[in-house]
């Protein structure tokens, strides 16, 4: 590759899609091509991720107002790359890491970091006259098109009822293509508003798009979905349409260990054994943060329970992060990794974590975050890196939809790029 220079580089502060700043930046190299980037943020959150800088001022966006980072990015950052050639991303990627100095990169902000990172790849791109994904296609990969995992009905922290697991998607595994698997998460999303209109439940939004009704049974939810999967005309399960959870199960862990669902109290135990039963029972063929971020002989037991059948992810527990990645893998704690830009940080400590999981056959699932903006970043990511999963909210929702619309995009740009799971 090629080394480059930056000509100029700035940030602004812009809204997510929760009315929250965030971060925007523009870079341009000193041939004169330009990109910019949208940097996202999460609600339900790692304790070890990254840490984004937020200014703390509760006279301006209670306290959640992003214009340190913007400056960090205007001034450090900035004064950090211009002036001097670098022959690579990871150079870059390397030097912010090293001018922050904290492990967490708290100083400057996850996302001021991230999305100078992000803009820098899409402009390194361009310059090199190849797609995003293309140009994040590691040596040795093969890029392809993921399975889209739509979240058409929210709990948790991200929509307002009494449901405590946090996401419930769909997921076209039947599909021969990303077109019909985006028809097919679109159409099983109109079943299901349908269904919940004809009980007289709420059709409201939760942050990421999906129906947010006042259910808080998880499997009264799983019956609905199944149901809707039916009267939008596929089959129920790993030939058609099947169902994927991320429990967020650190939300609802309370401080003796036990969690908290639906008014119950369950140990680590007792909520496996529930989520055996509702694996034997539905169609679900991944779960993620299935137990609390410090439920290590938890996680081990979950694993070795269900690991063998069903796609276990790692998300609160391993923050996007190779360090942690690589300690849980070798400790025997779930088979595939949730990969956020922002909760590491920079593409290129994102593109080692998921280089990481491929050395010992763990997956690797692409995912957005609750706060979002119009950047499909994250299905160039997907693709190059062949990882077979992305998910990006409801297939509603501007900041959602130009994710999956990306996808489309990409294929109908590469006809020869396989869709599916790796």
């Amino acid at each position: 590759m090629a080394g480059f220079d930056v000509a100029e580089l700035s940030a602004l502060e812009i809204l997510d899609s929760r009315g929250r700043p965030t971060v925007a930046v523009t870079v341009r190299l000193g041939d004169g091509t330009t990109a910019r980037a949208g940097v996202p943020s999460g609600a339900s959150t790692g304790s070890r991720e990254a840490v984004e800088r937020r200014d703390g001022d509760p006279a301006r966006y209670g306290g959640k107002g992003v214009l340190g980072a913007v400056g960090a990015v205007n001034t450090d950052l900035a004064g950090l790359l211009r002036g001097q050639s670098w022959p690579g991303l990871a150079e870059a990627d390397q030097a912010m890491i090293d001018l922050d100095g904290t492990p967490n990169k708290s100083r400057l902000g996850a996302n001021a970091l991230v999305g100078v990172s992000m803009a820098l790849a899409r402009a390194l791109a361009a310059s090199a006259g190849v797609p995003l994904w293309h140009w994040l296609t590691p040596d040795g990969v093969t890029a392809s098109l993921p399975v889209p995992h739509f979240n058409v009905l929210n709990g948790g922290v991200h929509a307002p009822n009494e449901l405590d697991f946090q996401e419930f998607m769909v997921a076209p595994l039947g599909a021969p293509s990303i077109a019909e698997a985006v028809r097919a998460g679109a159409e099983v999303y109109a079943a299901l508003r349908r269904e919940l209109t004809d009980r007289k439940l709420s059709t409201g939004l939760g942050d990421e798009g999906g129906f947010a009704p006042e259910i808080s049974d998880p499997e009264e939810v799983l019956r609905l979905l199944v149901g809707a999967i039916n009267a939008a005309g596929y089959q129920p399960g790993p030939g058609g349409v099947s169902i994927a959870l991320d429990l967020a199960a650190s939300e609802f862990r309370q401080a003796d260990g036990t969690y908290l669902v639906s008014g119950v109290s369950l140990s680590s135990g007792d909520l496996i054994d529930r989520l055996a039963a509702i694996t034997a029972a539905f169609p679900v063929s991944s779960i993620e943060d299935g137990l609390g971020e410090d439920d290590d002989d938890g996680w081990i037991a979950l694993t070795a329970r269900l690991g063998g059948t069903v796609e276990l992810v790692g998300d609160d527990n391993f923050c996007t992060n190779p360090a942690i990645i690589t300690s849980a893998i070798e400790r025997g704690i779930a088979n595939s990794a949730l990969i956020k830009l922002n909760q590491i940080g920079t593409v290129t400590e994102t593109l080692e974590a998921m280089a990481v999981c491929r050395r010992a056959g763990y997956r690797q699932f692409v995912s957005h975050r609750s706060g979002e903006t119009e950047d499909p970043f994250i299905a160039d990511l997907s693709v190059g890196t062949g990882c077979g999963r992305l998910k990006s909210g409801a297939p509603a929702r501007g900041e959602r939809i130009t994710k999956y619309n990306r996808l489309m995009e990409i294929a109908a740009g590469a006809p020869s790029l396989r869709y599916g799971m790796s």
